[in-house]
C-alpha cells in the first residue's frame, strides 16, 4: 500500500519508496512493479505522472487525476515553476553551502530511446546545496584510515535528467548508493557496515501552484524508515529535524 501524502480533485501525491519505478521503461525491462500501476489499483482510477523520480530515489511523487491537469502540471515542471528540496548523503566533507552551475548533456527519456534522434548538446543546469551535518568514520574505505561523509540539502533550479546525481559527482561528492555516478567501495561500506544498501537521495518537499486557482501548495514527505534509521545511527537526526525534515521511527 502506497502512502498518500495529499489528494484533491485534481492531484494526488504519494511517498515513493526507494527501488520502485514510476512507470514501465525500456531501460529496466525485467521490472514488474510500477508506482503508476500500484496507485491506479489502490485508488481505482487512472493517474497521470507529471514528473520523475529515479528508481533509487524516495519521497514526494506527484500525479494528476486527469489529462488536462497532467498537461498543466507538466508545464509547471518544464518552466521550473516547481520548487523541490532533496536530502542526500554524499562522500567527503562538502562546503557549508554552494551553487553548482554545470551544463549537462541531455539524456533521452524512455520514448526517445526508440526512433527519432535526440539532440544531446549540453543544457544549462544549476543546483544549490547546503550542508546540514558532517562525520568522519573510523573505517578505511580507500587509502585513508577514516572516511568522511556529509548530509546535504539540495535544491535543483533546473530539471535535467539525473541532475542531482550528476552534479554531485561533478563536484567530487557523489551520492552514496548511486551505482552509476557514485563510488562502489563507499556504497558497499554503507551496505555492509551501516545496513543501508539504497541510494541515499530523497525528495522531502515540493512547492507548486494549484492548477485550479493558482494557490500555493506545499507537499512534504517524511524520510523513509531505512534513511531515517541511518541518520539516527550517524547522529544526524537532530540536524535533519532542525531543517524541518520529518523522520520515520
Amino acid at each position: 500500500m502506497l502512502q498518500i501524502l495529499y489528494r484533491d480533485d485534481q492531484l494526488i501525491a504519494i511517498q515513493k519508496p526507494a527501488g520502485l519505478l514510476v512507470h514501465r521503461t525500456v531501460l529496466d525491462r525485467n521490472e514488474t512493479r510500477f508506482a503508476i500501476q500500484l496507485l491506479r489499483d489502490q485508488i481505482g482510477r487512472r493517474v497521470y505522472p507529471v514528473h520523475r523520480l529515479d528508481k533509487g530515489t524516495s519521497g514526494v511523487l506527484l500525479f494528476a487525476l486527469d489529462k488536462d491537469t497532467g498537461r498543466e502540471m507538466s508545464w509547471q515542471f518544464e518552466r521550473q515553476q516547481v520548487a523541490k528540496r532533496y536530502l542526500a548523503v554524499v562522500r567527503g566533507h562538502t562546503d557549508d553551502a554552494g551553487h553548482i552551475d554545470h551544463p549537462l548533456s541531455r539524456r533521452p527519456d524512455d520514448l526517445e530511446w526508440i526512433g527519432e534522434r535526440v539532440e544531446t548538446a549540453p543544457q544549462p543546469a544549476q543546483t544549490d546545496y547546503r550542508t546540514l551535518a558532517r562525520i568522519e568514520l573510523p573505517i578505511a574505505v580507500e587509502r585513508y584510515p577514516t572516511s568522511r561523509y556529509s548530509l546535504v540539502e539540495l535544491a535543483p533550479l533546473t530539471g535535467r535528467r539525473h541532475q542531482l546525481r550528476r552534479h554531485l559527482k561533478h563536484i567530487a561528492h557523489p551520492i552514496i548508493g548511486d551505482s552509476t555516478h557514485g563510488k562502489g567501495r563507499h556504497n558497499r561500506m554503507f551496505a555492509e557496515h551501516l545496513a543501508c544498501p539504497r541510494m541515499l537521495l530523497a525528495c522531502v518537499e515540493m512547492r507548486l501552484a494549484r492548477p485550479a486557482d493558482g494557490r500555493p501548495l506545499l507537499l512534504q514527505s517524511p524520510l523513509a524508515e531505512d534513511f531515517s534509521a541511518l541518520l539516527y545511527r550517524l547522529g544526524w537526526h537532530e540536524a535533519a529535524q532542525a531543517a524541518g525534515i520529518t523522520l520515520s521511527h
